[in-house]
């Protein structure tokens, strides 16, 4: 989530919308106090524009192909020592 001062968003309000499209939200300052958010509308497009805005930061890639029913099918590895659901709670402890 960015910050912006008033003026900077008049100055380069496009590039705020589009970002706000893309589902990022923007909280507005005046004087370095909060003053409101710019985001975006809809929940529907809300998942997509995520979605994209995460491609675009680099921090997810766009799927190639569906994923086969097959894939839905296979058996789940075994974990045993439960280390998946200790660092759950792990991390959840933490924060």
């Amino acid at each position: 989530m960015r910050r912006v001062s008033i003026a900077d968003l008049k100055a380069h309000l496009i590039e705020y919308v589009d970002a706000a499209k893309a589902g990022e939200e923007i909280i507005v300052t005046d004087r370095q106090k909060p003053v409101a958010r710019l985001g975006p509308v809809g929940a529907p497009l809300c998942r997509d524009a995520h979605i994209t805005g995460l491609i675009r930061a680099g921090l997810a890639r766009p799927a190639v192909r569906t994923l086969s029913r097959e894939f839905w099918e296979r058996s789940r590895p075994r974990d045993r020592e439960a280390r998946a659901l200790a660092g759950l709670i792990a991390e959840r402890t933490e924060g």
